[in-house]
């Protein structure tokens, strides 16, 4: 029972990879439209007479993330029956079903009566959160921490603080790139590092949105690597902590790399989906490292 627990936790945190990638792919491709504002049907039909391209891009996405809804509860009760001696458990499994429920209805309530830029914007973090709950359930049931010996890390505050600010930083920001999609500004400025067109900054509100982004995510690699520098002096000692941060290092550089080339190629799909991508993992990483704040010394 406990090896299908560890399988079911696997296949729901890659479910929920592909509704991250499914919604981004959805905005990015201009697909919430695809069905109408018919929800759960599809232009009013159980099956939809025509299949555009949009529209099988918006019912595969409902069709992911109904299927994650359905994991997801599963995989929240036979936590709680299988692994209900580990403390953070029941926080997981409510936080997990809790937002991804709330994920569907915002999703839901779009399409039925619209929302402004802002509210839509908000939802690739929510999702984001339900992700991370997710994938964090599944390094419980992996008993990751006790293979890294968690309980003997050390951790001074000046970690601590940085990577508890850190992770809330980069989900303001991770916000803000929501608004760049939705008010789509993703090519308000061409240029790159600057805004392009003859000009060194923003002269309208789409050029501002997208260059605030970029300066606050430009701010994270900076913020990760003094963070990484330090733990390589301080921390050398404890693989998990090492290694973690060298990830943490590679995600955001990569995510750098696509942010720059979402520009440059002018908004490729393939490239945006992995924009959209290394961020989230990005994001359960550093939940993992407050996972571990929480229960070191």
């Amino acid at each position: 029972m406990y090896k299908n627990l560890k399988i079911l936790a696997v296949i729901t945190t890659l479910m929920m990879v592909f509704v991250q990638i499914g919604g981004a792919l959805v905005t990015k491709t201009g697909s919430a439209d695809g069905c109408g504002q018919s929800w759960p049907l599809c232009h009013g039909q159980l099956i939809p007479s025509s299949w555009p391209i949009e529209t099988i891009i918006e019912l595969a996405h409902r069709g992911v993330s109904g299927l994650a809804i359905i994991l997801v509860g599963v995989l929240g009760f036979l936590a709680l029956k299988l692994i209900p001696h580990k403390k953070e458990t029941r926080f997981l499994v409510v936080l997990s079903i809790g937002f991804i429920l709330i994920q569907a209805l915002i999703g839901a309530g779009a399409v039925v009566w619209g929302q402004n830029d802002f509210i839509l914007a908000a939802h690739f973090g929510i999702s984001l959160i339900s992700f991370a709950s997710v994938f964090l359930l599944m390094l419980l049931v992996f008993e990751v921490d006790q293979k890294f010996e968690a309980q003997s890390l050390v951790i001074a505050p000046y970690l601590r603080y940085h990577t508890i600010f850190l992770t809330i930083y980069i989900y303001l920001v991770v916000y803000s790139g929501a608004l760049v999609r939705h008010t789509n500004s993703s090519l308000a400025c061409l240029g790159w590092p600057h805004c392009g067109q003859g000009q060194l900054w923003a002269s309208n509100f789409y050029q501002w949105v997208q260059m605030s982004h970029r300066v606050l995510a430009g701010i994270i690699v900076v913020w990760i690597l003094i963070i990484l520098i330090h733990v390589l002096r301080n921390y050398s000692q404890y693989r998990i902590l090492k290694y973690g941060w060298i990830i943490a290092f590679v995600l955001v550089l990569l995510q750098a790399l696509t942010g720059m080339l979402s520009v440059l190629t002018l908004v490729n799909i393939f490239v945006a989906l992995l924009h959209a991508l290394f961020i989230t993992l990005l994001f359960g990483l550093l939940c993992y490292f407050i996972l571990l704040l929480y229960r070191t010394k």
